[in-house]
C-alpha cells in the first residue's frame, strides 16, 4: 500500500536528488543512476499510483517469508510487514530498531 509517509519521504528524496548529495551517493550502486532514480520516483509520486495495494493478493503466498522493516523507515511504516504477516501465516517479522530504509553493514560484518 502507498502510505502518506511513503509519498512524503519520496518527495524529500526527489529534493535531495536534485539539490543535495543523493545522486552522487546512489551513483556508486547504479550504472544508470538517473534512470534508476526517476523510474522509482516518478511512479511512486504519480497520482494514479496512490491506489496501488497488493494486500488482497498476499493470501496466495504459500512460501515462508522473512519481512524486514526498519522502525525509522521514511518510506513506510511497520504496518507494511504486519499486514503481510496477517495474510501469510508463514511470514516472520524482523522489526529493526534505530534503522531507516537501508541496512548498513558495520565493522565489515554481514
Amino acid at each position: 500500500m502507498v502510505e502518506d509517509i511513503s509519498v512524503s519521504g519520496i518527495e524529500e528524496a526527489r529534493h535531495e536528488y536534485e539539490h543535495g548529495s543523493l545522486r552522487e551517493r546512489l551513483a556508486r550502486h547504479h550504472d544508470d543512476v538517473d534512470s534508476a532514480f526517476w523510474q522509482w520516483n516518478d511512479v511512486w509520486l504519480s497520482p494514479a499510483f496512490r491506489a496501488f495495494d497488493i494486500r488482497k493478493e498476499l493470501g496466495a503466498i504459500t512460501a515462508p517469508l522473512l519481512c524486514i522493516q526498519g522502525e525509522q523507515d521514511r518510506y513506510g511504516t511497520l504496518a507494511q510487514i504486519r499486514d503481510v504477516q496477517s495474510a501469510v501465516p508463514a511470514a516472520l517479522l524482523l522489526e529493526i530498531a534505530d534503522c531507516g530504509h537501508s541496512l548498513i553493514v558495520i565493522s565489515g560484518t554481514r
